[in-house]
């Protein structure tokens, strides 16, 4: 497919309706009991342990149930990483989030999780560590836990609503099929590409230095060049149309009930199109991230509306650079001038028949 015509496409539904329902309740359940306890505070907390429940969609019964664990894990371990780095000078915030990010994708490759990447677990412990006003790790690490306990348990009872029985069912990989090598060389890509958009977010002097970390480790979690450099497209224009969503619904005054009801639609709709064309979903992936933001601790709209677009656009340049700089041979040979008018299996240089790689996950 032509890539201008990619990246408008829009997929065909696999049943998207189902996860982002469990998803979007996994979210709702706990994020209105804080409030109803009137320790809205905490919803972030416990927002970030309802991220286990984005993983695994649509496979079998135990793989996500597995799946989930290990990635609610990871999560909690997150939440409970950014709780102890608050107080702590920014660079050194930034700095542990950078290295989360490269150990988080070794993870995430090891354990064969889906979505990959490390992007949900830069965004906790960024998110977490940059509080001005944080919960004690106690309550911090309990509400995650909890909220990811819940997720799992959705995800388990989710078999009864057909997902991953019937209609699509998501392979599962025994193995990731990668060498140690290729498997550090991946985390390192997360690291550098964290660090270097942490450094500059910082430098720039905006508020939420660690967003540029999380848009630097999207288009890294695509399974090949073509669709990493298609992510970091997608990432940016998602993202500046997102603002505009954010600007519409923050220009009115809302309620703590509110912003719940918000962030649960803004879920649920998130995933129901993230399968399908990522620019469509960043539209409410935007609004959700900034809405959860606000919920923890209030800031002025315009500020946060700014500090997510220009943190966005570093992020994804310095993704992308990385991934531009560490590609493959074979990479470097499919992408290069030689490539160009030669048919797809075409022979090569050497007479041998050349084809694409097939993408991974």
């Amino acid at each position: 497919m032509h890539p201008i015509r990619a990246f408008f496409a829009l997929r065909p539904s696999q049943r998207d309706h189902l996860p982002a329902a469990r998803i979007a309740l996994s979210v709702a359940v706990p994020l209105a009991a804080l409030v109803a306890a009137g320790r809205a505070d905490l919803g972030i907390y416990a927002a970030f342990g309802a991220f286990t429940s984005i993983y695994a969609r649509h496979e079998p019964l135990r793989a996500r149930v597995r799946h989930q664990g290990r990635a609610g894990l990871l999560m909690v371990l997150c939440v409970a990483l950014g709780a102890a780095l608050n107080g702590l000078p920014q660079a050194v915030v930034l700095a542990v989030t950078a290295v989360a990010a490269g150990l988080g994708a070794v993870a995430a490759a090891h354990w064969t999780l889906k979505p990959a990447g490390s992007l949900f677990f830069v965004f906790a412990v960024g998110a977490v560590g940059s509080l001005e006003h944080a919960a004690p790790m106690g309550e911090a690490v309990l509400v995650a836990a909890l909220s990811a306990a819940l997720s799992v348990a959705l995800g388990a009872a989710s078999r009864w609503s057909g997902e991953g029985v019937t209609g699509p069912v998501a392979p599962v990989a025994e193995h990731h099929g990668l060498t140690a090598g290729q498997l550090w060389a991946h985390g390192g890509r997360f690291l550098l590409a964290t660090s270097a958009a942490g450094a500059l977010g910082s430098a720039g002097g905006l508020s939420h230095a660690y967003w540029a970390m999380v848009a630097a480790a999207a288009p890294i979690a695509a399974p090949d060049l073509g669709a990493r450099m298609q992510r970091g497209v997608h990432r940016v224009v998602g993202t500046l149309g997102g603002v505009g969503v954010s600007a519409a619904v923050l220009a009115v005054p809302l309620q703590q009930w509110h912003v719940v009801a918000l962030v649960v639609l803004f879920q649920f709709l998130a995933e129901l199109f993230v399968g399908r064309n990522y620019c469509v979903a960043l539209l409410f992936i935007t609004p959700l991230a900034l809405l959860m933001t606000q919920l923890a601790h209030p800031a002025p709209a315009g500020e946060l509306l700014q500090a997510r677009a220009v943190e966005t656009v570093i992020g994804v340049l310095c993704g992308l650079a990385v991934v531009h700089l560490t590609r493959t041979a074979q990479e470097r040979e499919l992408s290069g001038p030689s490539r160009r008018g030669r048919r797809p299996g075409a022979p090569g240089p050497r007479g041998r028949r050349r084809t694409p790689p097939a993408p991974r996950g």
